[in-house]
């Protein structure tokens, strides 16, 4: 799962719902994650698939003396037990989607937090210093480092210093490179930078309030990355698939004979495919545009900074010509 999502534009969606879908991912089946790492275990259940279809046609032709067993079995216990197969299949992936569901709303709330931060740091903090100025700008950055940091915490592999070296100086890279938790370090940074501004206590507390939002979304993250489905359940749905394919070849024997392989070759792809996505979407971060939804909020933040700029300069240059061109009587100047 080293290949980055990517979010979604209108281009994305068109392709998303053609018709010709169907073709296109046929055709992608051989570089597809999901189904390269099945190739193992399908295999190896077709093989043994193989291997019981020409031992009982050996037996059946009489190439092997005569007590050697035809393997077959009636086909009354697998019609008893699919359903409990489909069940734990379905448990097992609906489980996993929730999964994925909490990860995106957990990464949601992260990201909509830093905007509202952000938005509320340029609207409260009035800078009347060259020092007050500078403070605000680092206490922006590091709210637009701490999503970028927290997404590395959860990613593995990922490279927090190349990330944040565009948008931190040197030693607070540094710092937080050091830390043993590297999420809480930025969120102990935006505590200090607060601390450092002229502020009133009301605006302090509403500041620092926001933190709270943070601390949150790390909490979700690591229990999420932490905690996985209750690995009994995955280990029985496991086995059950094993036991069920070591078997099915033996079962179909009297009605397929040699279809027992491709029919093997079908069922294993089948059934072990679905087992594959939900053990692949039960850990959500990998599924989801985390890099894309960084760049995102760090690229709508530092818009939006610029946009006040300028905002701010057009309404006092606006006030000013307003003020010169009429008398405070509201009469025009002459």
């Amino acid at each position: 799962m080293q290949k980055n999502r990517t979010l979604y534009n209108h281009t994305n969606w068109v392709t998303h719902r053609s018709s010709l879908r169907h073709v296109r991912h046929f055709f992608s089946s051989f570089s597809s994650r999901v189904i390269l790492s099945l190739v193992p275990p399908v295999l190896f259940f077709t093989s043994f698939a193989a291997v019981i279809a020409a031992y009982n046609s050996a037996v059946w032709f009489h190439y092997l003396p005569e007590f050697f067993p035809v393997l077959r079995a009636s086909s009354l216990p697998y019609q008893l037990t699919a359903p409990a197969l489909a069940l734990l299949l379905v448990f097992r992936t609906e489980a996993s989607y929730s999964r994925f569901v909490e990860g995106k709303k957990a990464w949601t709330a992260v990201i909509a937090a830093a905007s509202d931060f952000a938005r509320l740091v340029m609207a409260t903090v009035d800078v009347s210093g060259k020092g007050d100025f500078q403070v605000k700008k680092e206490l922006l950055n590091y709210i637009i480092a701490f999503p970028i940091v927290l997404k590395c915490h959860v990613l593995y592999g990922s490279d927090v210093e190349r990330d944040l070296q565009h948008l931190l100086e040197v030693d607070d890279i540094a710092l937080i490179m050091k830390s043993n938790h590297r999420p809480r370090c930025t969120i102990e940074f935006i505590s200090q930078s607060i601390r450092l501004l002229k502020l009133e206590d009301s605006r302090r507390s509403i500041l620092e309030s926001k933190i709270t939002c943070f601390h949150e979304g790390i909490g979700l993250c690591e229990q999420l990355l932490g905690i996985p489905i209750p690995l009994s359940y995955t280990r029985l749905t496991s086995r059950f698939l094993v036991l069920w394919h070591l078997t099915l070849p033996i079962i179909l024997w009297d009605d397929c004979h040699w279809i027992v392989v491709p029919a093997t070759f079908i069922s294993a792809a089948s059934l072990f495919c679905i087992e594959e996505v939900g053990v692949l979407i039960e850990d959500p971060f990998p599924m989801l545009a985390l890099n894309d939804l960084c760049q995102k909020a760090q690229k709508d933040i530092q818009e939006a900074i610029a946009t006040e700029n300028v905002i701010h300069a057009h309404l006092v240059a606006k006030r000013n010509y307003h003020s010169k061109e009429h008398s405070p009587n509201g009469w025009p100047s002459s």
